[in-house]
């Protein structure tokens, strides 16, 4: 780990009470980061900002609904605040996995859910945030390794990471002559809440075929992740826009 690389920033993280963004808000402000943890969950958040302050980083919370577009700007202004007007780097994250069902019994309300959380919430947050950045301001939205190839049973989620790919893109274009990066991290499968929910949804076994896949032979650890976010918002990544960072294991190397 390079050491203090974010000192003097300001950093925001959407879904800063779940474990990656957890796990991001801990590295960042490890070095050096001031960190707006930003959740729906106000003991998420808090529970958060307790592993920040614990190993002596600085962090304040945020609960915010992603999904409203008040709630967004009300977390940008705050993490701008805490950056005296500016907002160095973004780790737009927050996201939710859906239920698992083929596309003709997924239910209307849950697509529509996870479109409103993974798309809409993505949206939002560039909209309000970008304009508190400044030249050499980055940004990283989560993707997943769901946004370049398909998987039956997750069409709301396939959908979702999909247009989160197409979004970074078109933002990196109109940001770059501003001189902010934009990228997207795309996780494969991770230890955790959200791949035993799917493995819940897929049935038994479904973490061995899973691995199985993956020429690493094991699911990524959150902090591998984080460290990923890390160096996608440092200035080691200082000609990378518009990209995509694959952390999957090898998956979509076949």
């Amino acid at each position: 780990m390079s050491a203090m690389r974010f000192e003097g920033k300001t950093a925001i993280v959407t879904g800063g009470g779940g474990q990656i963004g957890a796990a991001t808000c801990v590295r960042l402000a490890a070095e050096g980061a001031t960190v707006l943890v930003v959740d729906i969950s106000n003991a998420s958040v808090n529970a958060t900002i307790e592993r920040i302050r614990a190993q002596g980083g600085t962090a304040e919370g945020f609960v915010a609904d992603v999904t409203d577009s008040a709630q967004v700007a009300a977390y940008a202004k705050a993490g701008a605040a805490l950056g005296g007007g500016v907002v160095d780097m973004f780790y737009n994250n927050a996201g939710i996995e859906g239920v698992v069902a083929p596309v003709t019994e997924h239910p209307d309300d849950e697509f529509d859910k996870v479109i409103a959380v993974n798309v809409k919430g993505v949206f939002l947050g560039l909209k309000h945030v970008i304009p508190y950045m400044r030249a050499g301001g980055t940004i990283v939205n989560t993707g997943s390794m769901a946004g370049v190839v398909g998987a039956a049973g997750c069409v709301a989620y396939i959908a979702s990471k999909h247009a989160v790919i197409g979004i970074t893109r078109t933002v990196a274009l109109e940001q770059a002559p501003l001189g902010i990066r934009v990228n997207a991290v795309c996780p494969g499968a991770v230890k955790g809440r959200m791949m035993e929910s799917l493995e819940d949804g897929f049935g038994a076994g479904s973490r061995e075929v899973v691995i199985g896949r993956t020429p690493m032979g094991r699911y990524a650890e959150h902090e591998e992740i984080a460290a990923m976010v890390a160096f996608l918002l440092s200035e080691d990544s200082s000609y990378s826009t518009g990209a995509l960072f694959m952390a999957d294991g090898g998956q979509t190397a076949s």
